[in-house]
């Protein structure tokens, strides 16, 4: 069992920076596949960025490159998603997802998800 825990949301203007963390709690937590995906008011979850257990392969939403940016900690089960030059469509709640396969994570089939974080944009 993993249970997340995300943080950083806020509000923010337009060009302006966040960054996420997502802390994972569990013995084997930093073994899995992670990423974030979100979703704004009247419309579906869509992927944002995922990161591999290892790090070493990330991939991210074209509408997200190169703005965003994914790492992961593995010493503190936390993964981190840093939101750069930000602009009101990037308004939404940010869930935080993990799974044992990579490509779960990335087709949002992920067994564990965080509660969100709200990132809100102002023009």
């Amino acid at each position: 069992q993993v249970h997340l825990a995300e943080s950083g949301g806020g509000l923010v203007q337009a060009g302006g920076s966040l960054r996420l963390s997502c802390a994972a709690s569990g013995r084997t937590a930093s073994s899995y596949a992670m990423g974030w995906f979100r979703q704004a008011p009247g419309k579906e979850r869509e992927f944002v960025a995922a990161t591999s257990s290892s790090g070493t392969s990330t991939i991210y939403a074209n509408s997200v490159k190169p703005r965003f940016t994914i790492s992961r900690d593995n010493a503190k089960n936390t993964v981190f998603l840093q939101l750069n030059n930000l602009k009101p469509e990037d308004t939404a709640l940010y869930y935080c997802v993990a799974d044992a396969l990579y490509r779960a994570v990335v087709g949002g089939s992920g067994d564990y998800w965080g509660q969100g974080t709200q990132v809100t944009v102002s023009s």
